[in-house]
């Protein structure tokens, strides 16, 4: 714990050294494709576009020789209506890996007031920074956060309803969804130590709901180049035990509630940029309780508690020279992540599920949503002593 409080510490005192003003019209710049409609100049009545992104991973090893993988990692294309001025239907459908189909976002969006609307639909939970603007030109590294992919986990969407507004003189933005969790249990355990909650994420197809959960979120922007986050997730995972339960069947009801556990996840997250200098970072921690007994009904092997953090510092070279619109950025950024943070009595603690990353890398930016990445990558787990390494390389677009 104290080496996370100097962490989020370090983080606080790096951004409160650094303050300037940024121009209004980079603080008005849409940082996802669902936002871009939302923009004057694109309020037509039908919008489209699209990201993607092409990937080359190596990995690197002085004993073996390895292959490396060339991915069509994902290609999305987005569309957007507007039926009048106050509703908007979004959507985005997501090709992965050349072979598989998702929808990514469905949502319909009523603005009852001038900063606040209704969303309702398949909707992105608001958690950590890359859930929600995971566009790739919006980040560094040819791969996104492990941080957000296992602990989040990223890309996690689910069915609900709620309200997105803005607290305009308080410059803070809030978020409120009722939604479906995750499903726990379907006849196995959708939960584990390796992968987390991930294999939970029910993406909205004929997902079920048994209990709602809340997710929340608060950014605030009132410090100038400055963006923090707060968001919460709390509820009960999803147990098709539940579907046609005999009320008064107590071994049933108790066989149910053994399948099912209690889940409170918070994060906090910023980021910061000045003349070229851009930092980030996150921490999410969850908190699971009935864990003892899901395991013990399940064979799982699920930690009680779960935590991620990392911290990333970049600058672009070329943000001096007025005459280059390209940019240039080298970063580095530091990981580490851990689904067994912590286990129940019963559950034997696995130390290769705490894994610890560190980067360096570029991007090149032809344009803000064309991007050409590189990076090296040093990995290892909690019962490694060395590091193994990889090199990343590959493009992503934003239109």
């Amino acid at each position: 714990m104290k080496k996370i409080l100097l962490f989020a510490l370090g983080n606080f005192i790096l951004v409160s050294m650094i303050d300037a003003q940024i121009n209004e019209k980079e603080a008005q710049t849409p940082e996802s494709i669902s936002e871009s409609i939302f923009i004057p100049e694109n309020q037509d009545k039908l919008n489209f576009g699209g990201y993607g992104q092409i990937d080359y991973n190596q990995p690197i090893d002085n004993d073996f020789r390895n292959n490396g993988i060339l991915d069509v990692h994902r290609i999305v294309l987005f569309a957007g209506y507007q039926f009048n001025e106050k509703t908007k239907f979004i959507t985005e459908i997501e090709f992965e890996h050349v072979s598989e189909v998702y929808i990514e976002q469905a949502y319909l969006n009523y603005e009852v007031l001038n900063n606040l609307s209704i969303k309702g639909g398949l909707i992105l939970i608001p958690m950590g920074i890359i859930n929600e603007y995971h566009e790739p030109p919006s980040y560094n590294g040819v791969e996104r956060p492990n941080t957000d992919n296992v602990i989040v986990p990223t890309t996690w969407r689910e069915i609900g309803l709620g309200f997105d507004g803005r607290i305009s003189n308080a410059s803070l933005r809030y978020q409120l969804y009722i939604v479906n969790g995750f499903n726990g249990y379907d006849g196995t355990a959708r939960f584990n130590g390796s992968n987390g909650l991930r294999s939970g994420r029910q993406k909205g197809a004929e997902s079920y709901i048994s209990s709602p959960n809340i997710s929340a979120k608060a950014d605030y922007s009132g410090i100038s180049g400055l963006k923090l986050g707060l968001s919460g997730y709390f509820g009960e995972s999803q147990s098709e035990l539940y579907d046609g339960l005999d009320k008064n069947d107590k071994l049933a009801q108790s066989a149910a509630d053994s399948s099912v556990i209690r889940i409170r996840m918070v994060g906090l997250d910023y980021r910061y940029s000045i003349y070229g200098f851009q930092t980030r970072g996150q921490v999410v921690y969850s908190k699971f309780t009935n864990v003892d007994e899901y395991n013990s009904f399940t064979g799982s092997d699920l930690g009680e508690s779960m935590l991620g953090y990392y911290a990333e510092v970049a600058y672009d070279i070329f943000n001096t020279n007025e005459s280059i619109k390209n940019e240039l950025t080298p970063f580095f950024r530091f990981e580490q992540y851990n689904t067994h943070q912590s286990v129940v009595s019963g559950t034997t603690k696995n130390n290769a599920y705490k894994k610890t990353e560190l980067f360096v890398g570029f991007a090149f930016k032809m344009d803000r949503g064309a991007v050409f990445k590189a990076d090296y990558q040093w990995y290892k787990n909690g019962t490694e002593k060395t590091f193994n390494s990889m090199i990343n390389m590959g493009v992503g677009v934003w239109f």
